[in-house]
């Protein structure tokens, strides 16, 4: 039966259920909910994972990097600023292949000081070699951290869950969350092959020093593995559906999905819970559609074209910007589409600092995108 549940709560019953061995987290503004819950499921006897508390975010991804190596399944939790501090861990966690599973309640980056949410703080670590999924509602929150897990340890990669702080963390939705049961039917114990973690009776090294000889190579195949899971993303996608039994359609898969006309004139392109507006909106536009990225990192190149050449237009909203350039998904677009496929594509920033983004700018951007301009605008 769904619940209606406050999305941090939901994501914390999610967790609970898929009994990771190590949490550790440092509380910061939206995600606290999250560790709080956490930490009184383990206080109560709810739980029985290590519960390890850190005097702060480097510490805490320091942590679960650790307990990870040793080959247990481990889970952390942060935001803004504490993403910020845990940069020099995130990028050895990818590099180390450590499957580690993280929550970012995406939040403006300071100064000014802003505790309300953008995607600025998931940009800033968007090259660190993580699987990186977005969440549109607090359903696809809970169904994604239960496929991360799947992705992290069957591709050795480390996944980061993006959901929108407050407007998701701290929203009420209608929420079914699966049991410990039925995730387990998808998602086994984690048991790590030998060579695959630290262990005194068959000793490995993890993040050595690389040569210039071969350190372009070992990143050339941390890049190649990134790219190649996309397969496996659609492939636990489908499985995750059979178990679950949730929808599927054409366009719809681990890494997009299209609503909107088969063959629309206008296409708008976004991230996270922003896209529940846009759908919105156009329900009353005959000939716009909107395609929601789930998966931002790998960057789902083939997909997004098989979408977006059928259109004439296309709007990307970005909820972060690239200072001194343009939105970094405006980017990604624009050089997927480029030599490809002919379309214009124009950039808008939306919502940066928490900005409401309502009906009537989506529906000032669907009239802006069709004029001979194609200046980055920002749009509030």
């Amino acid at each position: 039966m769904k619940q209606i549940l406050e999305g941090s709560r939901a994501i914390a019953l999610t967790i609970k259920n898929i009994k990771p061995n190590v949490i550790s987290a440092y509380p910061i503004t939206p995600q606290t909910h999250i560790v709080e819950d956490l930490a009184k499921f383990k206080a109560d006897g709810e739980a029985n994972y290590e519960y390890v508390r850190a005097e702060s975010e480097f510490a805490a991804a320091s942590i679960v990097a650790g307990a990870s190596a040793t080959g247990v399944r481990t889970y952390s939790a942060t935001s803004s600023q504490g993403l910020l501090l845990m940069a020099e861990v995130i990028f050895n966690i990818a590099g180390m292949r450590l499957p580690i599973v993280l929550t970012c309640a995406n939040r403006a980056i300071s100064a000014p000081i802003s505790i309300w949410n953008d995607h600025q703080d998931a940009m800033t670590v968007r090259d660190a070699g993580w699987i990186m999924l977005f969440s549109e509602n607090h359903q696809e929150a809970v169904d994604q951290h239960i496929m991360a897990y799947k992705l992290a340890e069957q591709l050795k990669l480390p996944v980061m869950v993006n959901v929108d702080g407050f407007i998701l963390t701290h929203s009420y939705e209608p929420v079914y969350i699966p049991t410990e049961k039925q995730i387990k039917k998808y998602l086994p114990n984690y048991k790590p092959k030998t060579n695959e973690y630290l262990d005194p009776k068959n000793p490995i090294t993890m993040g050595y020093l690389a040569t210039p000889t071969h350190y372009m190579d070992i990143r050339q195949d941390l890049h190649d593995k990134l790219t190649d899971s996309q397969k496996t993303i659609n492939k636990e996608y489908n499985n995750f559906q059979k178990i679950f039994k949730t929808k599927n359609s054409n366009h719809n898969n681990g890494l997009i999905e299209y609503s909107g006309p088969k063959n629309p004139k206008t296409i708008i392109v976004a991230m996270g819970s922003v896209v529940g507006t846009i759908k919105d909106t156009i329900k009353s536009e005959k000939n716009v559609g909107v395609l929601k990225i789930k998966c931002y990192r790998p960057f789902p190149e083939e997909a997004i074209l098989s979408v977006i050449n059928k259109a004439k237009y296309i709007a990307v909203l970005d909820k972060a910007i690239s200072l001194g350039s343009s939105g970094p998904l405006g980017i990604d677009i624009m050089a997927t589409a480029q030599g490809k496929i002919k379309v214009k594509i124009k950039n808008y920033i939306v919502g940066l600092g928490g900005r409401d983004i309502t009906k009537k700018m989506i529906e000032n951007i669907i009239t802006d995108v069709k004029k001979n301009k194609d200046k980055l605008e920002f749009i509030g």
